[in-house]
């Protein structure tokens, strides 16, 4: 594995642990503290069932991970993922403003719904 994909692998592997430690990061992959530092620091690769963890953890697919690692551009993804994949990282009081936005416009539609039919 080349440098730039080494880098690639930390990076996600550290988006994946998020705010967790090292040890709690590790407890629900199943390994050990040293086993994700070793990963964070570029010393070890994660086996592939750690890998597909992780890409999921990350909010990449196999297929993403893998093309990265490879040097290989990662395919585009739908705007969609790029929102759910940021959903997933951030703050639950930011999540909530996102819910509460959604809520609105969910309420919105319905009430236009609701005039509509009425009006018919």
């Amino acid at each position: 594995m080349n440098v730039e994909s080494r880098q690639k692998l930390i990076e996600i592997i550290k988006l994946a642990r998020g705010s967790l430690s090292q040890r709690a990061f590790g407890k629900s992959l199943g390994v050990s503290a040293t086993a994700v530092q070793m990963w964070e620091k570029g010393l070890k690769v994660p086996d592939t069932e750690n890998l597909a963890q992780i890409a999921a953890k990350a909010g990449y697919t196999m297929e993403e991970l893998l093309c990265c690692l490879e040097g290989k551009p990662i395919p585009e993804t739908s705007d969609l993922t790029l929102i759910l994949r940021q959903i997933k990282h951030m703050p639950l009081s930011h999540v909530a403003l996102v819910v509460q936005a959604a809520a609105d416009r969910l309420a919105a539609v319905a009430q236009a719904l609701d005039e509509e039919a009425k009006a018919s």
